[in-house]
């Protein structure tokens, strides 16, 4: 359902406070999380705490176009921040149908510093976002001074040696509304099939307490994480299993990220958008070729796309990082990289040239290109305008030739209906693709 809402300006919102916010929880948040879900995201948490009450606990009813206005965004960017804040943990959204539609926005606390540095996806993104040396310094910032306190004696009062117990008068009344620091969740939807898993060690290595679900939270998690086949984990799983016939969950990180970094050349995994976040999708219905290939670029994955290219075979690391570069540090959407990538090799003889995708990528990220039907506009105008400068009157050599267009380049595809084979080509292409 809430891949098909469509969000107003004058749709209505209300916070509430699940949690007690203190200072370190906010360190924790622009020191953590922000380098993982980036300064919109973080913004919008602070601004939603700052949209309560006097005490922190309920906001009034507030539009989105206050956000807007507040913010200085559009919707479409606030929406975005708002599906980070989900992802992580620290915002659930829940949603009611009216004559104005009504959401409600929990806020939770961010998970402690050490519990974060232990994760088994924070803390890998956190590196790799970072870098090893800010990272370390991160580290460092929230590591426990360690005092030698050999020779001195605990002389700590127990709680009975100070107070006893003695009737008193009143009636004890429980109240389970109190807040506390709740903290949010990560969810993933189950990717393991932990029937196939269980079944596939022996009952004898097993003890029947192993598979708990806090356990299978973090298998899931390095699974993700990881990008790891059944077979995988599986042969991780019990290559953890200690004499108890249970998991060790720090052998079993440890052999997960060793197996990536072998199979992955010392890389370590980052976390992108797979494919065009659908809000920024273009509405289905139109059958022009124009709008089949707005969907082929929005429903296909860079990394799968210039899979394609390569006939399938792996992209070099090279122009892996370059894509890792594009969706990560400069944040452009998975639609639009396809849209660059597909315009780049087209026109410059199959290579993806670095300097000129970054003059290309400025350009966008100063014109905001957020969507792919965008993405094909300004390359189309730009292209038209770049040729006109340099175009001059030159005599062609046999030995000269100049690289076709990309197909969106003619006006024509908006209005023209794809043909049979035209449709059967880009169908296949979705099938291997998506």
């Amino acid at each position: 359902m809430k891949n098909n809402l469509t969000i107003l300006p004058a749709d209505i919102y209300t916070v509430v406070n699940k949690t007690i916010l203190n200072e370190n929880d906010r360190k924790i948040i622009t020191m953590l999380y922000q380098p993982i879900i980036g300064y919109t995201a973080t913004s919008l948490y602070f601004t939603l705490i700052d949209d309560l009450d006097k005490l922190e606990l309920i906001s009034d009813d507030l539009t989105h176009h206050h956000l807007m206005a507040t913010m200085q965004l559009k919707l479409e960017s606030i929406v975005k921040a708002r599906e980070k804040l989900e992802a992580v943990g620290l915002l659930k959204t829940y949603f009611k149908k009216e004559n104005v539609n009504h959401y409600v926005y929990l806020l939770y606390s961010p998970i402690p510093a050490n519990e974060f540095f232990n994760h088994p996806i924070l803390n890998i993104v956190l590196y790799n976002n970072l870098g090893k040396e800010e990272y370390e310094k991160l580290l460092s910032y929230y590591k426990v001074p360690r005092l030698n306190l050999k020779g001195y004696n605990d002389i700590t009062s127990t709680f009975n040696e100070v107070f006893t117990t003695a009737p008193g008068g009143g009636k004890f009344i429980s109240n389970d509304d109190i807040r506390d620091n709740s903290k949010g969740e990560i969810l993933l939807e189950n990717s393991v099939d932990f029937n196939l898993l269980i079944s596939s060690i022996p009952k004898s290595m097993v003890n029947e307490k192993c598979f708990t679900n806090e356990t299978k939270n973090l298998i899931n998690s390095l699974v993700f994480t990881y990008n790891l086949d059944e077979n995988t984990i599986i042969s991780l799983v019990r290559d953890s299993l200690n004499e108890k016939g249970m998991i060790d969950k720090t052998l079993l990180r440890k052999s997960a990220r060793n197996y990536y970094q072998f199979e992955e050349s010392g890389r370590l995994p980052t976390l992108i958008y797979n494919k065009q976040p659908d809000y920024l999708k273009k509405p289905t219905g139109d059958n022009s070729k124009w709008a089949r290939m707005v969907y082929t670029f929005e429903n296909i994955s860079p990394y799968d796309f210039l899979r394609a290219k390569y006939k399938g075979a792996e992209p070099t690391s090279r122009d892996l990082k370059l894509v890792e570069n594009l969706l990560i540090d400069q944040k452009l959407s998975p639609g639009v990289v396809n849209v660059l990538l597909a315009y780049v090799l087209k026109v410059n003889n199959q290579k993806l040239n670095k300097n000129f995708i970054e003059s290309i990528v400025g350009q966008w990220k100063r014109l905001n290109i957020e969507t792919v039907e965008d993405a094909m506009r300004i390359t189309e105008k730009e292209h038209k305008k770049m040729k006109k400068m340099i175009n001059k009157p030159v005599k062609s050599t046999s030995n000269t030739k100049e690289e076709p267009l990309p197909a969106w380049f003619d006006k024509n595809i908006e209005k023209e209906n794809p043909t049979d084979t035209e449709l059967e080509e880009l169908d296949n292409i979705l099938k291997e693709l998506v």
